[in-house]
């Protein structure tokens, strides 16, 4: 099937990203929120990307005004009727969400698209609130969505051959990289992601290192910025619902460390409110040290080793679980986490990285990090069998990749 036109709801900075993205390409498109002033502002965030390539040079006042063209705003759904595909891109909701995908069921045509922009939320679950479950697929963007190129495709348990088909062809349609992916909670990127984000916060709170320590060294690893930039920048509050869901999902491995919860709690959000790892706003002030000392003193655990390999190592071991699980491929994967994270390109990703490594290393490794730091460092079983076959990666010319 053929998009022709297109809509998104909520015109938060993601919805708005992805309705810029849309409109870039071409097609017309229908912002929806709940207010006006919601939807202005909005359609503002979509003329400040476009105001700033034409300050680049990258596009002329008169081709911008042609873009802009194919953006409408409404409060309304009515505006959703002859469209062939709309992404929601409400909060992380279920019931708001259901609320959203019945509400789109009542005015699309049968044959349209019902997409969900969810970073972890189950497509299935979400689908489950409509008639037309086959219809239903994920299609998450990453922030800032006219920026990342990677897209993950996510169909839910009813979504139909069709369905993913369209979804792909239109997110190619779109200039972007979809990725394929087997429903799992976190998906696939925020799955490798956020054990790799706990793994530093455990190393913070058992005063392995300070947090801009470690954020140097994982740049100096090859990282665009390092953990706590990144917790502060995504938001500790969308960091601890994500670990929720995570934890919920596939038990202790993923238990968030203590601090997480602890600023959540605090009102230590990161950028978004002026304190988090690190301070923004110079009226907010706050040492994390008693936090830190409260933690450690009920968890008895301090003064553990850091390493870069202790956080690259949670990412590799997640990749194989993935891998175990047909989540995605191992070239998917490795492509996801280059594009999705920005992990050093010179690494190729982190089954490349493993590969390069040893998958024997990688086991004992893992292996000792379980002994020293506790049990969610054991060996996903896939790596195991790797070993025993002698699947050992570069030095064997097989493992995940042949060479």
């Amino acid at each position: 099937m053929f998009i022709y036109k297109a809509g998104v709801v909520g015109a938060g900075a993601m919805g708005a990203g992805i309705a810029q993205v849309i409109s870039f390409s071409g097609l017309p498109v229908v912002l929806k929120d709940t207010d006006q002033e919601r939807v202005d502002k909005g359609i503002g965030m979509i003329r400040k990307v476009y105001q700033g390539r034409v300050d680049k040079g990258k596009m002329t006042a008169s081709e911008m005004d042609q873009k802009m063209k194919l953006v409408m705003g409404t409060t309304s759904y009515d505006d959703f009727k002859d469209c062939d595909l709309v992404i929601e891109a409400v909060f992380e909701n279920m019931k708001v969400k259901h609320q959203v995908f019945q509400e789109l069921e009542k005015v699309l045509p049968e044959t349209a698209i019902m997409a969900s922009n969810t970073s972890a939320l189950s497509i299935s679950q979400i689908a489950s609130a409509v008639k037309k479950s086959d219809k239903v697929i994920g299609i998450h963007f990453f922030n800032p969505a006219p920026v990342m190129k990677l897209v993950e495709v996510i169909p839910g348990l009813q979504t139909s051959t069709e369905t993913v088909d369209d979804a792909v062809a239109f997110v190619e349609s779109l200039r972007k990289m979809p990725v394929r992916v087997k429903e799992c909670a976190g998906f696939l990127v925020n799955r490798l992601l956020l054990p790799y984000l706990n793994e530093a916060a455990y190393a913070f709170q058992e005063g392995s290192a300070p947090a801009d320590e470690i954020d140097k060294a994982m740049r100096a690893f090859g990282m665009p910025m390092g953990p706590f930039a990144l917790l502060d920048m995504l938001g500790l509050d969308v960091c601890a619902d994500v670990s929720m869901i995570l934890y919920d999902s596939f038990g202790p491995r993923m238990k968030a460390a203590e601090i997480l919860g602890e600023m959540h709690k605090n009102n230590r959000l990161g950028v978004k409110n002026g304190i988090g790892f690190y301070v923004y706003d110079e009226s907010k002030t706050g040492d994390l040290k008693p936090t830190v000392d409260a933690i450690q003193a009920k968890t008895g655990i301090k003064g553990t080793p850091f390493s870069p390999e202790r956080l690259v190592f949670q990412m590799i071991n997640e990749a194989a679980f993935c891998l175990e699980e047909n989540v995605a491929s191992p070239s998917d994967i490795d492509l996801a986490m280059l594009a999705g994270t920005g992990y050093p390109q010179d690494k190729g990703g982190p089954l490349h990285t493993a590969d390069a490594i040893g998958i024997d290393v990688v086991v004992e490794k893992l292996k000792e990090f379980s002994k020293q730091l506790g049990p969610r460092f054991w060996p996903a079983p896939i790596l195991k069998r790797m070993v025993s076959a002698n699947y050992l990666g570069q030095k064997t010319k097989r493992g995940f990749f042949n060479y």
